[in-house]
């Protein structure tokens, strides 16, 4: 048996073995101690290799699922290897094979995956700087290839998806970019290579080419395709026959968010890793979890194809001006995630209340149908066209299936009583058997007229009719001697063996008939496996659609309007987020960029509202590229092509970069990848350095995105000296978020205004965050000795007040002293300079009115020299 199991171990060195014996799983060696510990189980030892015990763990073959589902969830892979011989026949150790290698990129149990998001492979296959993507998933045969140049296009698409498995070859040297990834798996080179990738691919989908999906010219995709297909295929140890298109995808069709931005904006995941306060929090409430997975994925890859939103929006302003969404929400509900039941049935891992579900399904479609021709919209009557109805398979199921099977077909009770004639007579033999043996023993004693006759059963000589020894040489000639005993005769009858034959096998053979049936039943449903895809598609479709109505309708949204223009209108704009978790009433704002006015300068005070401006002018963007209607009372947008963010301040410790390094980072992508279609939301560049450094830095980016680029700019600072900029460079304007100050503190309007602010209310904020009082005070000191440090009015500010060294006094704002004096002079005004020492230690009384003014004059001659 251990001969066996090392045979097998050796061809599955990577994953952990779950090896059937009798009624369990067991683990052996190295794999028994990583599961105890993993699984918190008893490690034992049995037999001996080499005078050491080997060491075992186990699990009850009934349980192994969740104790598979714990392993694979902590990043493990396992090879489920069952009995496939019969033990009956078997010389030696019964024969056994993996039937099935699970992985966290190829789950498909429900138990196992989150039903919102998606569960993807990802494959890449490189030539220089140049990338092949195909992703897979598994769990509903979404099947999809793309071609990236650079690496920052590549973690972006990575990002975007967040592959459970990641397939790159042995000398795929980004190593830097995949290991952030958990399930990366090294695939020799040749499992890469081109032309087996295409038979492979071909053979899949049964065309001569590829050219039908847009995808025969992708040289760089195809290599990662035939990689992952494969792969698929030997942890499956199947055909996949629900995998039978692929999708070619192009960054240019899309609204391209980069990793950071996507961070940013919270889209799906909040900065703590969670899902709650998102915006996909707030947008998803749909009826299906097929729609929940597609309303994510149109979220994180807005379209830019102008057909395809103008039939969303279409749709969603019919169903929300007639609350026609209330009528189809309920009937959606009933559908279920057929889109994954659908994958199971394909890999014959379906399970019997997935095809309860599918039947409520086809129970559903009908009335969805009869809805759906009550709305006359043209986009709406495709996807009816789609959603067909199903009557043959919904009849066969009603039929087959009983309304609340349990969970597996392993201990029968699923198919229903009058289905199958043979299933029905195997359960009522072993059901019946005490009835019949009563029957036959009152029947027996009156033909023959021997009233010791009975009929009995022992497990050693089966049934059997017993006659006292005083009456025995009366039975029937057609008794047949069984047994003696001391004072009976057993006898058996061609009847009675008969019903023997049956009754003792009639439970195993009740349960064979039973999964001989619903294996048929999955073949019938095999067949139809193609249009019920397409039909759960254009379910999830509806679903997301109907979805956005009831969003448009409950959060008070607007239909945007799509220009050619280069502009961005936002009307009484609000975060969607923001405003459910607030208590009080949101301020919303409009925005107004177009050829004239590319950048807005935005200066107020911290928690003043420039973050949440800034990112709801992204939302709004996503959403209105998605179809969806948007949080605003009028949005005219033109076309936007990438959506850029640098917000906040965080390190990136594992990768050796400081904050500013980070910030600079991301800095460096905008200049190098926005384009003058692109929306750019930067907050704060420049603050995680020295304060001369930070403002030239800042001042030079923002000169660079509105002269050069000319992208659509938001830019959000506290240097007041950047509100200058608007005098030098056309098509920059200043915007400022409203505070205003009351007994000493301050409060916010988060009101957008134009022009810059006035001040920054720093000290403010501080006393509001619970700064202790002397703090507070020793901080206003030092602040009005640095206001005083070569003072001047703050850009469009009549007054003299200012938290930072003036504009003048560098070189990109003019004329100017040296930058390290005046950053030495700034400096050393932390501490009482020699003038302020004489002026202290004066006292007024004690001096002459000439002796006054020789003092002025001397204080004077010390400040110019």
């Amino acid at each position: 048996m251990m001969a066996q199991y090392l045979k097998i171990k050796v061809e599955h060195q990577n994953e952990l073995v779950f090896y059937r014996m009798g009624d369990f799983y067991e683990l052996f060696y190295d794999d028994a101690k990583k599961a105890a510990e993993l699984l918190d189980i008893t490690l034992t030892a049995r037999g001996q290799s080499a005078g050491q015990p080997i060491p075992m763990a186990g699990v009850p073959f009934h349980a192994a699922e969740g104790y598979i589902g714990r392993l694979v969830r902590l990043g493990q892979s396992v090879a489920v290897c069952e009995q496939v011989g019969d033990p009956a026949t078997s010389k030696g150790p019964v024969e056994r094979k993996v039937v099935r290698v699970i992985t966290p990129g190829t789950l498909t149990d429900e138990a196992f995956l989150d039903e919102k998001s998606d569960n993807l492979i990802a494959a890449v296959y490189f030539r220089e700087s140049q990338f092949g993507l195909a992703f897979l998933d598994l769990s509903c045969g979404r099947f999809s290839v793309q071609e990236v140049n650079g690496v920052e296009a590549l973690q972006g698409e990575l990002q975007r998806v967040r592959p459970a498995e990641l397939l790159i070859s042995e000398d795929f040297p980004y190593t830097e970019l995949t290991n952030q990834y958990q399930g990366v798996r090294r695939q020799p080179v040749w499992y890469f290579e081109s032309d087996t990738a295409m038979r492979l691919l071909t053979q899949q989908f049964q065309t001569r080419d590829l050219q039908g999906f847009g995808c025969q010219e992708m040289d760089l995709a195809i290599p990662a395709a035939g990689c992952l297909l494969q792969y698929a295929k030997d942890t499956q140890k199947s055909a996949l026959p629900h995998i039978n298109t692929l999708t070619s995808e192009r960054r240019e069709d899309q609204v391209i968010l980069d990793a950071t931005s996507r961070r940013n904006l919270e889209i799906d995941i909040n900065l703590m890793g969670g899902h709650k306060h998102t915006l996909a929090w707030v947008m998803d409430k749909t009826a299906t979890a097929m729609g929940s997975r597609l309303l994510r994925r149109w979220l994180n890859s807005p379209t830019r194809n102008i057909e395809t939103l103008q039939n969303r929006q279409s749709t969603v302003t019919d169903l929300f001006k007639h609350y026609e969404y209330e009528s189809l929400q309920p009937i959606l509900r009933q559908i279920g995630d057929i889109e994954r039941i659908l994958a199971r049935v394909a890999l014959k891992s379906a399970r019997p209340r997935d095809l309860a579900k599918l039947k409520d399904a086809f129970s559903a479609l009908p009335d969805l149908q009869n809805q759906l021709s009550q709305i006359p919209t043209n986009y709406l009557k495709q996807l009816a066209e789609k959603i067909c109805e199903y009557p043959e398979l919904q009849d066969i199921l009603s039929r087959a299936i009983i309304d609340n099977p349990p969970v597996v077909i392993r201990d029968g009770g699923v198919i229903q009583e009058g289905f199958d004639t043979e299933l029905d007579e195997l359960r009522s033999l072993s059901e019946n058997a005490g009835d019949y043996l009563i029957q036959l023993e009152n029947r027996e004693k009156e033909r023959t007229g021997l009233s010791s006759l009975k009929v009995g059963y022992n497990r050693v000589h089966g049934y059997y009719i017993e006659i006292g020894r005083a009456q025995s040489d009366k039975a029937p000639t057609e008794y047949i001697r069984r047994q003696t005993l001391k004072n009976a005769e057993r006898f058996i009858t061609p009847e009675l063996k008969t019903f023997e034959d049956k009754a003792l096998s009639s439970k195993s053979r009740a349960l064979s008939r039973e999964k001989a049936i619903y294996d048929d039943l999955l073949e019938t449903l095999l067949e139809h496996l193609a249009p019920l895809q397409t039909t759960a598609r254009a379910l999830a479709e509806l679903d997301v659609l109907s979805n956005f109505a009831e969003r448009a309708q409950t959060l008070n949204l607007s239909c945007p309007e799509l220009c050619d223009e280069h502009q961005l209108l936002i009307e009484e704009g609000r975060h969607p987020v923001i405003e459910q978790i607030l208590d009080a009433p949101f301020v919303p704002n409009d925005l107004h960029l177009d050829e004239k006015r590319r950048m807005l300068i935005i200066t107020g005070p911290n928690m003043g509202g420039k973050s949440t401006y800034m990112r709801q002018t992204a939302i709004i963007a996503i959403l209105a590229y998605c179809g969806s209607f948007v949080p605003a009372s009028r949005v005219q947008l033109g076309p936007i092509d990438r959506i850029f963010t640098r917000m906040g301040s965080s390190d990136d410790i594992a990768g050796g970069r400081s904050t500013f390094m980070v910030e600079m980072t991301e800095t460096a992508n905008i200049l190098n990848n926005a384009t003058r279609n692109s929306l750019v939301l930067m907050d704060e560049v420049g603050r995680g350095t020295s304060t001369f450094d930070g403002l030239s830095l800042a001042w030079a980016s923002a000169h660079q995105l509105a002269s050069q680029i000319e992208s659509m700019t938001l830019f959000a600072t506290h240097y007041f000296e950047m509100t200058t900029l608007p005098d030098q460079v056309t098509g920059v304007y200043n915007v400022h978020l409203s505070a205003t100050e009351h007994d000493d503190s301050i409060v916010f309007l988060h009101a957008v205004h134009e022009g810059p602010a006035s001040q920054s209310y720093g000290l403010q904020v501080a006393k509001l965050a619970g700064v202790p009082p002397e703090v507070i005070k020793t901080a206003k000191h030092q602040l009005h000795l640095l206001e005083n440090v070569n003072p001047l009015p703050a850009a469009g500010s009549d007054n003299k007040t200012r938290t930072e060294a003036p504009a003048a006094s560098i070189q990109i704002a003019g004329k100017a002293k040296d930058n390290s004096y005046l950053q030495g002079d700034m400096f050393a005004a932390l501490e009482p300079s020699p003038v302020e020492k004489q002026i202290l230690a004066l006292e007024p009384d004690d001096i002459t009115p000439r002796q006054a003014l020789d003092l002025i004059y001397n204080l004077r001659a010390e400040l110019e020299s």
